[in-house]
């Protein structure tokens, strides 16, 4: 197993690892429903500091701002991501999957069997299978593999790991191997297209949870695209 040699370059690239680490950290904390670490972020600006980083172009105005507590956050997150009803927009990709799991059958009232939208379907164990393939148990998602948080606690897992290897001369094959899962991962995130989609149409007060959504899929192409250069276009539309 060859070593690498620590360069500027390897130094440059974990300093963009640990920077893409910190980001999915704070996203899969936003759709975990952590409001006090949302409005503390919004306050200190974390979110509009995106662009300082990344070259990712994304309008700010509302991911900015002092005026946001954690009580009023929490009740818009509850009604957008947890209790359905008129604005309630799943936050795992089973859910916005475009055609149907093989096997699946419902009795819900908000899906119809042999259509897409189940629960805990061919996305979840695809992720499933990627946590396993790297010895990682997600913390956040309520227990649900292709929930959004639990995607983004991953990403954020690989890119901390990449970063560790970079810094500390780990071997080539594990820096592959950890892209490569990286790879795989993003592939799998083009249903955030449609996600930001419904959850733009639905928050139509206060639009924080539009935005940041609207960032996580800027951010998630950009990152596939520029960064990880996965072989399959994760986004069904590019980021400007």
């Amino acid at each position: 197993m060859s070593e690498r040699t620590n360069t500027d370059d390897d130094r440059d690239e974990a300093a963009m690892a640990t920077a893409r680490a910190r980001l999915y950290r704070l996203l899969a904390a936003t759709f975990d429903g952590e409001t006090e670490t949302i409005a503390a972020a919004l306050d200190q600006g974390a979110f509009a500091g995106v662009a300082d980083v990344f070259p990712i172009d994304i309008e700010t105005a509302d991911l900015r701002g002092d005026g946001y507590d954690a009580d009023s956050l929490a009740i818009g997150y509850d009604n957008l991501f947890v209790v359905p009803g008129t604005h309630y927009v799943p936050p795992f990709a089973s859910a916005h999957a475009i055609d149907p799991s093989e096997a699946f059958e419902s009795d819900s009232r908000y899906h119809t069997a042999g259509e897409a939208g189940e629960l805990l379907g061919d996305p979840a164990a695809d992720m499933a299978q990627l946590y396993a393939a790297a010895g990682f148990s997600p913390e956040r998602g309520d227990d649900i593999p292709d929930h959004i948080a639990a995607c983004f606690e991953f990403m954020r897992a690989l890119c901390e790991r990449e970063a560790a290897l970079l810094e500390g001369d780990g071997s080539e094959s594990n820096l592959d191997a950890v892209r490569e899962i990286q790879a795989r991962t993003l592939s799998r995130l083009g249903w955030i297209d449609r996600f930001e989609e419904a959850v733009a149409s639905r928050d139509t007060v206060e639009g924080v949870f539009a935005a940041i959504a609207r960032l996580a899929r800027t951010f998630t192409a950009w990152d596939a695209q520029e960064v990880v250069q996965a072989d399959e276009q994760p986004s069904e539309t590019a980021p400007s």
